[in-house]
């Protein structure tokens, strides 16, 4: 893996980087290949697992990471991403961005000579999926599950369509019309999806697609760059909620899940993030392990 734009980047390794975060969590891989290794984090949006996770992934596998905000870098004075791209790469020997445009990305990756990481845009985030997947397969063992993510069809959303078409795991995206994942990325699952067996849809009856649900997934609804559609999009999404009665609907050994940072009692009841069937914190956790398995997948010689 080159680049970590996109989940399609990861198609044909995401099995080998789950079984390399799987390794490094328990302890079987012990040894710190990135000495000498630096990894640039530039943020243009602020971020609490995604620096950490990287910052403290990073020290953990021998290597050195720099903050880079945004406001601090000349980037936030007007110099062209093309330019930044290019003397980085001198610096560096990979760039981890937390960016506001898919196309920040994508012209940062044309530009550099080094591997580009997408902690985030508004398009995609696969380094969430990568440790929701791990999660899902320490909780359930397999992809063999039916997974349901409720709400906006945001860029977690996206991005685990595709790790789900991948690992040919049923996805079932529950929202209201209007907050459809990104269509190109929908397309594409369907058709991924063929090849692995993976059932995806779209269904806006909530009660429908919960049932015999193995996993529910909710993200906050209002997202960064949304703030201004805060009071309508809790308006339509109120039905959208993860609560007790909704989990009861859902298979009894169910687990629930939320990227963080989460709004209790908005997309998801305080109840049902602290019960025992709340995967939160140990997917939480997982961003770690998952970012240093990508780190060592695109860094390690």
């Amino acid at each position: 893996m080159e680049n970590l734009l996109s989940m399609t980047d990861a198609k044909e390794e995401i099995f080998d980087i789950l079984n390399i975060a799987s390794r490094l969590k328990s302890g079987e891989i012990k040894e710190k290949p990135l000495v000498d290794k630096y990894l640039g984090m530039i943020f243009e949006k602020s971020s609490t697992r995604t620096r950490v996770s990287f910052e403290v992934g990073m020290n953990q596998l021998g290597g050195t990471p720099l903050y880079l905000s945004s406001n601090d870098l000349q980037i936030g004075r007007g110099e062209p991403i093309s330019d930044t791209a290019r003397v980085l790469s001198r610096f560096l020997d990979c760039i981890m961005i937390r960016a506001k445009s898919h196309e920040t990305v994508k012209e940062l990756i044309k530009y550099a000579d080094i591997p580009i990481i997408n902690g985030l845009t508004d398009k995609e985030h696969p380094c969430q999926t990568f440790a929701d997947l791990l999660t899902i397969r320490e909780y359930k063992g397999d992809f063999n599950r039916k997974f349901v993510f409720i709400g906006d069809g945001n860029n977690v959303c996206n991005s685990l369509l595709l790790g789900a078409a991948y690992t040919g795991m049923d996805m079932t995206v529950a929202c209201p019309e209007g907050y459809e994942p990104d269509e190109e990325i929908y397309n594409l699952a369907l058709e991924e999806a063929k090849q692995t067996g993976a059932h995806i849809s779209i269904e806006h009856d909530i009660h429908k697609a919960v049932e015999n649900a193995d996993i529910l997934y909710t993200d906050v609804w209002v997202s960064m760059g949304d703030e201004e559609e805060a009071e309508e999009r809790q308006r339509v999404l109120q039905e959208y909620q993860i609560n007790s009665q909704l989990l009861s609907e859902a298979k009894p050994d169910a687990i629930v899940m939320h990227c963080l940072p989460a709004i209790r009692d908005q997309e998801i009841t305080d109840e049902v993030m602290t019960s025992e069937q709340s995967a939160i914190w140990d997917q939480a956790e997982n961003r770690l392990h998952a970012q240093k398995a990508i780190l060592y997948n695109i860094l390690k010689d």
